[in-house]
């Protein structure tokens, strides 16, 4: 009996509905041209008024699997496709798309990939109606799904005017508006600020408080996700189901085994698997702030052996003391007739680690994209390393400053992973661009992908493509956006330790981000955006002791800081933002 088979009899013991939307049994898929399948025997159940979260490494599976769910996989997507995939009592390996897509609604890792009209209305209103529901209904479902994720207002707007957050939420929206008896979400929150995270927390929250509709999430942000979440299933590293339960069974007692295998927790969760080594007792283990919070409030405080001392915070490095790399002048930036920078003036140093935060729609992917040279500012000058970026050629910025795109589909050109890699590097001789090739392909875990075209890669392998492109030409700057979007905790870990030491070896890394974690544990310096203004350039450390200016801009403080500060009976713990510097080492 599988794990999934175990969980189904005991929600049946327990009074759980028999009836099941989604039944999915030992099912294998490979695509076409790879050589093996992923996922490699996934099992689960899915019922009415459930919220199932779906862990696992990347590259196991998990994209994939939900997109056999709605037909895409094997109908649209080539690839073959072994086991048992029932959709509403349908067979989803045979049944149409048209016809499963009244089960179950979808919103993609990227929301680009499924916005097809003019606006933001039509774009909800698009699903039912190719569904013919009459117009009425049509429009009551579409303004209550756009006032669900907060796009009411900007109903009139063309999609491509919203940030990507807004345009994940319109995604979601649009779904929503299907009436689905099933939504399955890809990372629906990876793009999106706090209030963002809320609204569509909130919405997803009423999608099944009636009882007679479920959700499948696939999600790493599990600090938002886990007050909604009621059952759990994980695959391994090969896509096989080894674990299936409720949230406490499998969250709380099989944390280790799952940090083992790469998969994310809540950072709370991190937190308590490094104090228990320390010597707190912390049982259950807590899954969110609040837990843990009291869980260490509830004892009394156990001075840390000496070895166990938190080391000192990196000091942030005073901007005077570099040389300016970076120099933005009066720059303002238009987006149609949109102003979304307003005259700008920024300064960053050779060899520094900073984070741009804000709100969706604060300005932060367009001011790297401008620093970068992919959007070309209207007024002002930006210049990398003496480089005028308004007049350089793509090949002359390139050499200077990579940029990872928040969705790698955005940059792939080639059709092999050793051609997006090469692509680069074509001045170079060929020995050396090979050599410069497989370490790229090994350091991000892409060896033996070589010939596999980009599209066929999993979220989290196309994240690392992204990554190592602009990294192979060896460019003294790094930016990216978003750049644990749609990986494993294992592989965010291996791509920030390896940002990390890159900046240590004086190259300067730029991070968009709404992980307010992220900045805390690796960002030296953070700006902070608001409505295409800066309202804030300071040490990180400053930035999150302002509760007024994190509040201002629409953020939120990070997990940790939230459950430690201002403890007084952990006074050695009480100052602490950043999982690497609590005592008992590496959980």
């Amino acid at each position: 009996m599988t794990a999934t088979d175990r969980a189904a009899s005991a929600a049946s013991a327990a009074g759980g509905s028999p009836r099941r939307l989604v039944r999915v049994r030992e099912v294998r898929i490979t695509h076409e041209g790879a050589d093996a399948a992923a996922p490699d025997g996934a099992s689960l159940d899915v019922r009415p008024g459930e919220v199932v979260l779906l862990l696992g490494p990347s590259g196991s599976g998990k994209s994939t699997l939900t997109l056999a769910l709605n037909g895409l996989i094997p109908h649209d997507v080539p690839a073959v496709v072994t086991g048992e995939v029932e959709v509403a009592g349908r067979d989803a390996r045979v049944t149409p798309v048209s016809v499963l897509s009244q089960h179950v609604g979808m919103v993609f890792q990227d929301p680009d990939a499924q916005l097809v009209t003019g606006t933001v209305l039509d774009e909800v209103a698009f699903g039912p109606e190719n569904l013919r529901v009459p117009v009425g209904d049509v429009l009551a479902r579409a303004e209550t799904a756009l006032r669900r994720v907060g796009l009411w207002e900007r109903r009139g707007d063309n999609p491509d005017r919203l940030s990507g957050g807004g345009r994940q939420r319109l995604a979601i929206a649009a779904a929503l508006a299907l009436g689905s008896e099933l939504l399955v979400l890809d990372e629906p929150t990876a793009n999106l600020d706090p209030q963002g995270i809320d609204e569509v927390y909130a919405a997803l929250a009423e999608v099944v408080a009636s009882g007679d509709r479920a959700i499948l999430l696939v999600e790493h942000n599990l600090d938002a996700a886990v007050g909604l979440v009621q059952r759990v299933v994980v695959l391994d590293a090969h896509g096989r189901t080894i674990a299936d339960g409720p949230v406490d069974d499998v969250l709380r007692g099989r944390a280790q085994e799952l940090h083992d295998l790469g998969v994310w927790l809540p950072t709370s969760t991190l937190a308590a698997l490094r104090l228990r080594r320390a010597g707190f007792v912390l049982d259950p283990l807590p899954l969110t702030p609040a837990e843990l919070r009291a869980s260490l409030e509830a004892q009394g405080e156990r001075p840390p052996h000496p070895a166990e001392q938190p080391a000192s915070p990196t000091p942030a490095l005073a901007a005077e003391s570099r040389a300016p790399l970076i120099s933005v002048r009066g720059m303002t930036l238009r987006r149609g007739r949109t102003e979304v920078l307003h005259d700008i003036d920024l300064e960053i140093g050779a060899g520094e680690f900073v984070a741009v935060v804000g709100a969706n729609g604060a300005g932060k992917t367009s001011l790297v994209q401008a620093i970068a040279g992919v959007l070309r500012p209207p007024r002002g000058t930006v210049r990398v390393d003496g480089l005028d970026v308004a007049r350089a050629d793509a090949r002359a910025l390139a050499a200077h400053i990579g940029f990872v795109f928040q969705n790698p589909e955005h940059q792939f050109i080639a059709h092999t992973v050793h051609d997006e890699l090469a692509h680069g590097l074509r001045r170079l001789p060929a020995a050396e661009a090979d050599a410069r090739i497989a370490d790229v392909l090994a350091r991000f875990g892409l060896t033996g992908k070589e010939a596999l075209h980009p599209f066929l890669l999993s979220g989290g392998q196309k994240r690392r493509l992204s990554v190592g492109t602009a990294l192979v030409a060896g460019a003294p700057v790094l930016a990216l956006d978003e750049p644990t979007f749609g990986q494993d905790r294992a592989r965010a870990d291996e791509l920030l330790g390896l940002l990390a030491a890159l900046n240590a070896d004086g190259t300067t890394v730029i991070v968009v981000t709404h992980d307010m974690q992220l900045v805390t544990e690796y960002a030296r310096r953070t700006i902070v955006l608001r409505a295409g203004r800066i309202l804030a350039d300071a040490a990180t450390a400053e930035v999150f002791a302002d509760d007024a200016l994190v509040e201002r801009a629409g953020l939120r403080l990070p997990p940790l800081r939230q459950a430690l500060h201002g403890m007084p009976r952990h006074p050695s713990l009480a100052g602490i933002a950043r999982i690497a510097d609590l005592p008992g080492g590496i959980a």
